[in-house]
Parts: structure tokens; sequence; C-alpha cells
């Protein structure tokens, strides 16, 4: 594996300030340098392909850069195709750290959105759930305000929680739901091995300084039967593949971008079997659906207003938008994860 090298700090650019605090310490190196890296998912340093340029420019950044279904800035770091893996990913990355404390400062105002998003993966997790050793043990990571706690509560699982970095998200997290939440990013020692009939990651996995460790870890936690699941971006979806660079999942949040390939190759290496995926649909109010348009600025919020003067805001609709769901299970012999083969 190549050793880390630098790059500059993120610097200010032109456009109009959103936040002068927050566009201010994005200057002052919020991020800090960027070091290079190898595929976080095979190791492979051969990054000659690039699928896209950086495009940083701090002085437009606010607190929602790092939130979750925000209104997409189209910034981005460099990302480059793997020709192993086909994962896309960014060459240079912000140390771990910085990160924990950009998503730790990030704005929230997404929580009827989350509910929407919360009930699509319960409904395309129903035959997963019905194969499952039992329902004493579940792990939400990334979990926000814990919607999908509460359909995991709802379905009848027990010792259920979540973990997530943000604040805003648990601040505005009913208490009884609150409470199940703990504010970390996610750490191998969350859990003890084996404790876990369910894991979930939803689209958090492209945000992660190191999704193998993740899975590996992740892996670990789960009791012999139990599922690992993920709902990751498909950058190879028909939608994301015309949108090409306007496509709201390139963005400045995004470490890595998964194909069915790459996601795969992911849960494999960590040991898991029965390893499967599929496209789901997503459901949401028209009002969020309008905010990810590749727009101008000031064209979406106008789009935006105009739908709400039309009493359309909350109307919901369903759309294939490049979701995938995959999952992996762990062997019911414990061994053959620890003699799962290096990539």
């Amino acid at each position: 594996m190549r050793s880390p090298t630098s790059t500059k700090p993120l610097m200010p650019g032109p456009s109009r300030v959103a936040d002068p605090a927050y566009a201010a310490g994005m200057a002052d190196g919020l991020l800090g340098e960027l070091s290079a890296r190898a595929c976080p998912v095979c190791g492979s340093t051969d990054d000659s392909d690039v699928f896209a340029a950086q495009r940083l420019d701090s002085a437009s950044l606010d607190r929602y850069a790092f939130a979750s279904r925000k209104r997409p800035e189209h910034m981005r770091l460099r990302l480059v195709r793997c020709p192993q893996c086909d994962l896309v990913y960014a060459s240079h990355v912000p140390a771990p750290e910085a990160l924990a404390r950009a998503y730790g400062e990030a704005a929230f105002d997404s929580a009827i959105e989350a509910r929407f998003a919360a009930r699509t993966y319960r409904e395309a997790l129903v035959g997963l759930l019905r194969t499952l050793p039992d329902r004493d043990g579940a792990l939400d990571i990334g979990t926000g305000e814990g919607a999908f706690l509460r359909e995991l509560l709802d379905a009848g699982f027990t010792a259920v929680g979540g973990v997530e970095p943000s604040a805003e998200p648990i601040a505005a997290a009913e208490p009884r739901i609150a409470e199940l939440i703990e504010h970390d990013v996610f750490r191998a020692d969350l859990r003890p091995p084996g404790s876990l009939s369910l894991v979930t990651c939803f689209q958090t996995i492209e945000h992660v300084p190191d999704p193998t460790v993740l899975v590996r870890e992740a892996a670990q936690m789960l009791k012999p039967g139990g599922v690992l699941a993920l709902v990751c971006h498909d950058r190879r979806a028909p939608i994301n593949r015309l949108l090409g660079l306007r496509s709201p999942i390139v963005d400045i949040e995004h470490q890595q971008l998964f194909s069915p390939a790459s996601v795969s190759r992911l849960l494999r290496a960590a040991g898991l079997v029965d390893v499967g995926h599929r496209a789901i649909r997503n459901r949401y109010p028209l009002r969020y659906w309008i905010r990810l348009l590749p727009l101008p600025r000031q064209g979406g919020e106008l789009a935006e207003r105009l739908l709400e003067r039309a009493g359309l805001g909350d109307r919901a609709l369903t759309v294939p938008v490049g979701n995938l769901l995959a999952w992996g299970r762990r062997p019911a012999d414990p061994e053959r994860t620890a003699r799962a083969p290096a990539v």
C-alpha cells in the first residue's frame, strides 16, 4: 500500500458564504490536509483512472454540508475508478478525526424524510428478517434521529440500539428513542462479538473512512446466522449514469461510491456468506425530490416555493433513484469468518 501523502487544505472559493462562521472554519482547515489512500475495498494503488477532478469551495459550505438529505452543492473530492473491484473512491481524504468533527457539527432538518426512508428499509428487509436466528439484538449504524430504531421496536426486536456521530439528530429524537442512541462514530467495542442478530448501515457506508474495517468489525458482532444489511448508492444505476457528475451522489461527503460488484466484494471480504443485493425504490415527499434535482440553487428554491403554493409538497412519490440493498450473513460456523481470505 502506498504511504500517505498530503495535499493542501481546503481553501476558500468565490461563492457566496452561506454560514460565515462555519465557512471560516473550513477555510482555516476544519477538514485539515487530505492524505492519499489506496482503494478501501481491494487495496489497489492504481489511481490513474480519474472519475471526477476535485471541486471544492469552502465559502459555499454551511452546516448542512455534512448533513443527511441536504441540497447538493456539487462539490467533491478527487474521485478515481478502481480497476480491480469497480469501486469509485476519493484518492485523497481528510483524517478520520476531521471527518468526525465535521459530522459532529452538522445540522439536521430531515426528520420527515428519515421516517419515510425507515419505512422503505423495513419493507425491503421483510424477507431477510424472517431468516434471522432471533430478534434479540440489533444495531443501526448512522442512525440519525433513530427512525429505523422505531421500526425495529415495532417489528418486535429487543436490545435495540443505534450509533450516530452528529449531535443535532439525537437532540431531535423522541426521548424513548434518544436513550437508545450512542453519540459516537462506529467502533469495534460498541457491542460484544456474537451478540447481535441484525446490523444495519443505511446510506452511511459511502461516508466512512474505511468501509472494509467497518464491515469486518460489524460482522464480528453478529451471531451465527445474523445478517448485516447495507443500503448504498449504486453508481452504475441508470439514473446515476445519466446524470453523471450532476448526480447528487457525487458529493463532498462521499468517500466512496459502490456498484453491485464492489459492495458484494466488500461483504465477502468480511467472511460473510449468502451475499446478495437488489435495487430498491425510495418514497419521499415531492419537496425532497425537487431538492435533489440538478438545478441552480435559486432555481431549486423557486421550484420548492411553487410546489408548496400548489399544496403538493407533502405528496409522496415512489421513485427508483439508484439505491441498492446489499446483505451478507455470518456463517453458522463462526470459524469460516476467521478463515475469510484477504483481498
